[in-house]
C-alpha cells in the first residue's frame, strides 16, 4: 500500500512497517523473546496500561518492557513480547484474535506516544502506521473500524484499507473517552461532546447523532453494551453512574457509588445487561443491578434481519416498559417516597454488591461467568470475586494473583499484598 500524507488531518499512514522490535523486516517475532524473568525483575516493570478485551475473556497490559496479554478463563499469560527500546502506553485488542493496537510509552525511544501501530502477532509485523503530530489518548477496535483518540479529535478509519471514513470533534479528552459497539447489527460510537457533561453518540448505521447531557460536571468514564444501545456515564465528582438509552437519549436509571467526590477508574455492564460495575480511588468495587430491559424472550419479535434493540419510547410514561423488576434489588433510601422534596442523595440506588481493595493503585473491573467479577490493578494484581444475584452484600473472594510475578493464591478476602 502506498504511503499518504494529508496536512489537513495531520496524519501520515504507513503499511508494512516492518517487525516490532526492530527496524529489519526480516527478523520474525519471535526474535522479541520470551526470557525467563529473574524472581527480582517482576519488580522492576512498570504496568504502564491495562486494557480488557471486548467480552471480558482476556486482558491487555502495557509495560515498560514490552506488553503481555492474559486470558481471564482461567487466567493465563498467552502472548508476551519484550522490547530493549523501551514499552507501550497503549495496547488495544481485538477480542482474542492476532490483531492488537499498540502506542508507544512516554520512554519508548523507537514508537513515540504519537504513533499508533496495528500489529498482526501471526505474521509478526506491523500491517498499518498512524502517525499523529499530539499524543494518543486511546485506540478502539472493531472489526471494520479503527478509532484513534487525540486529546481534542477522533478518527475513525476503516479496517480494511485504513481510509480516513470520520473526524469528530470533541472537548479536551486526555483520558480518551470513547467506546465503540460491536454487534454486526450496529455500528455505535460514543464519546465526550463539545460542551462539559456532554455525550455524544454516533450510529453510523442509521446516519443519526444524538447528543446526551449526561451530567453537570466533566465526563470522567463512559461504556457501552455490546450493542451500543445502552450507555453508562459518570462525571468528574463520581457520586452517580447514569443509564441512558442512546437511541433518543432518555435516562433510564441513576445509581449511587457514595456520596463524597470519587474518581471513577472503569465502568463495566454485563454481557447479559443485568449488572454494573464500577471502580473508583475509594478502593471499593461496587455491583448495581440494572432495571433496564432490552428486547429479550418476553419481548415483540423483531422484524427479520434487525439485531437486538431497545423497546421503542415515545413518552415519559412509556419508561415502565424499560424497566424491569430483578430478583435482586439496589437499596434505596426509606424516604424514597418524599422525592420531590429531598435531595438526590436520598433517592439515588445503592450498590447490591460490593468488595473492598487496597487504595494504591488504579483497578479496571469485568464481568466474568456465572455472577463473578474480575479486577486487574496495576500494580499487577488479578482478583476473581463471586456474588449472590439474590442476596448481594460483600462479595467472596476465590482467587487473588500477582500475574507478574505468577503468585497464585486462592483465599479469602484479606489477603491482599
Amino acid at each position: 500500500m502506498s504511503s499518504a500524507v494529508s496536512s489537513s488531518r495531520r496524519t501520515h499512514l504507513v503499511s508494512n512497517c516492518g517487525s516490532l522490535g526492530s527496524q529489519n523486516p526480516e527478523i520474525p517475532s519471535a526474535s522479541l523473546g520470551n526470557p525467563k524473568m529473574d524472581p527480582h525483575e517482576a519488580e522492576e516493570i512498570e504496568v504502564l496500561s491495562v486494557s480488557w478485551n471486548q467480552d471480558y475473556r482476556a486482558f491487555a497490559v502495557g509495560t515498560s518492557r514490552g506488553f503481555r496479554i492474559y486470558g481471564s478463563r482461567p487466567l493465563k499469560q498467552t502472548l508476551r513480547r519484550d522490547l530493549e527500546s523501551g514499552g507501550f502506553g497503549i495496547v488495544e485488542m481485538l477480542f482474542r484474535c492476532n490483531i492488537l493496537a499498540l502506542v508507544g510509552g512516554s520512554g519508548n525511544s523507537q514508537y513515540p506516544p504519537t504513533k499508533v501501530l496495528i500489529w498482526d502477532d501471526h505474521q509478526g509485523r506491523c500491517i498499518g502506521e498512524f502517525i499523529f503530530r499530539s499524543y494518543v489518548r486511546g485506540v478502539r477496535l472493531r472489526q471494520d473500524r479503527i478509532v484513534v483518540v487525540l486529546e481534542h479529535r477522533i478518527y475513525i478509519y476503516d479496517f480494511n484499507d485504513l481510509k480516513l471514513l470520520h473526524q469528530i470533534e470533541t472537548l479536551a479528552n486526555p483520558k480518551g473517552l470513547c467506546c465503540l459497539s460491536h454487534h454486526s447489527s450496529t455500528s455505535v460510537l460514543a464519546c465526550p461532546g463539545l460542551h462539559q457533561g456532554q455525550v455524544r453518540v454516533e450510529h453510523f448505521g442509521l446516519k443519526v447523532t444524538k447528543f446526551i447531557n449526561a451530567h453537570d460536571s466533566h465526563i470522567s468514564c463512559i461504556s457501552l453494551t455490546l450493542d451500543g444501545l445502552l450507555l453508562a456515564t459518570a462525571s468528574v465528582k463520581g457520586t452517580l453512574v447514569r443509564i441512558f438509552n442512546t437511541m433518543d437519549g432518555t435516562r433510564l436509571q441513576e445509581v449511587r457509588r457514595g456520596a463524597d467526590r470519587a474518581e471513577i477508574y472503569s465502568i463495566a455492564l454485563s454481557p447479559n445487561v443485568q449488572w454494573l460495575a464500577i471502580s473508583s480511588d475509594k478502593g471499593t468495587v461496587h455491583i448495581f443491578n440494572l432495571r433496564v430491559r432490552v428486547v429479550g424472550e418476553d419481548a415483540p419479535t423483531l422484524p427479520s434481519g434487525q439485531g437486538p434493540a431497545l423497546l421503542h419510547q415515545n413518552s415519559a410514561t412509556s419508561l415502565d416498559a424499560l424497566i424491569s423488576p430483578n430478583t435482586g434489588a439496589n437499596p434505596s433510601s426509606s424516604l424514597s417516597f418524599m422525592r420531590g422534596v429531598l435531595p438526590k442523595y436520598f433517592s439515588s440506588e445503592w450498590s447490591f454488591a460490593q468488595f473492598r481493595v487496597p487504595e494504591v493503585t488504579r483497578y479496571f473491573v469485568a464481568f466474568g461467568s456465572e455472577n463473578t467479577v474480575m479486577i486487574v490493578g496495576m500494580n499487577g494484581s488479578f482478583y476473581r470475586l463471586s456474588f449472590d444475584p439474590v442476596l448481594g452484600g460483600q462479595m467472596t473472594q476465590q482467587e487473588y494473583v500477582l500475574f507478574l510475578r505468577s503468585e497464585t493464591h486462592q483465599a479469602g478476602p484479606a489477603n491482599h499484598p
